[in-house]
């Protein structure tokens, strides 16, 4: 049977190409930045620019199409998922790297319907790697399949997280102790490398075994649970439950075994849900 969203997966592989070489070009320019939400949530006019290109480019072919896109979000539009088919955008997964050039910078498209993801689009342009994967039909970088490390100890694994700024002192030292739980483990060590979005690659291509994060958004995981899960890994709740994408929190593993173990040392903080309104801070 033929697979009902091979054109849009097509399609949205060629604009996610497209939004990389925008990207890759403003590079070689001096990049300006606003914030949001604090002094570290950044946004650039490439953000904007690549953003609205993207929509633009599949409503041409899907017109009757739904989004949820980071920069339409933060402007005031809905982030509620529905049944009807939904793209869910991240025009520059890593606008921090990208600000300061540091060389981690994706491109994050992510495909829905009635609620069930279908597809994940991850392209790191300064890479030049382009992860794809459908539903039932495997996980690929540039062609090539990708397959989880499969490592089910804790104690020979890397893991990857994010560490940045927090208003709340309680939610920083929270982040910091969970880091230190984990290394007390002990596990082989901590990397963080800017975007959610490479992070899951990176677990889905065995470079590291698990990721998890609180406080990121559905356009940074909704692709890359596609690409994990379809390599073999698992997507799971910092709790340890089953996955929620609006939830604003996972662990992505090479096994449920290394991900139920770095459950147990997550102490949990408060962090909103993408399906309710002023959600939006890091």
């Amino acid at each position: 049977m033929a697979d009902p969203w091979q054109e849009c997966m097509d399609v949205g592989i060629e604009i996610a190409r497209n939004a990389g070489t925008l990207i890759c070009e403003a590079l070689r320019n001096e990049v300006s930045f606003m914030t949001k939400s604090s002094p570290v949530d950044l946004v650039t006019e490439t953000d904007r620019k690549v953003e609205a290109m993207i929509i633009s480019s599949i409503k041409k072919k899907f017109e009757t199409h739904s989004f949820i896109a980071e920069e339409s979000v933060a402007a005031g539009e809905s982030s509620l998922l529905t049944d009807e088919p939904t793209w869910i955008i991240d025009p520059i997964d890593g606008t921090t790297n990208f600000v300061h050039r540091f060389p981690f910078v994706a491109v994050s498209i992510g495909f829905a319907v009635k609620k069930e993801l279908e597809f994940g689009i991850i392209y790191s342009c300064l890479e030049d790697k382009m992860y794809t994967a459908g539903k039932g039909k495997g996980a690929f970088c540039n062609g090539v399949q990708l397959k989880v490390s499969e490592q089910e100890d804790i104690t020979k694994s890397l893991v990857i997280t994010e560490i940045g700024y927090k208003q709340d002192p309680h939610i920083m030292e929270l982040m910091l102790s969970n880091m230190e739980r984990i290394l007390g483990i002990p596990a082989h060590g901590i990397r963080a490398v800017g975007t959610a979005a490479v992070n899951m690659c990176l677990v889905a291509s065995g470079g590291a075994d698990a990721y998890y994060h609180i406080g990121i958004h559905c356009w940074d995981m909704a692709a890359g649970v596609v690409i994990v899960t379809e390599a073999g890994g698992v997507v799971l709740d910092i709790t340890g439950g089953p996955f929620d994408l609006m939830s604003r929190r996972l662990i992505a593993a090479s096994s449920r075994a290394v991900g139920e173990r770095i459950a147990r040392e997550i102490q949990a903080f408060p962090c909103g849900r993408d399906d309710r309104q002023n959600n939006l801070s890091n």
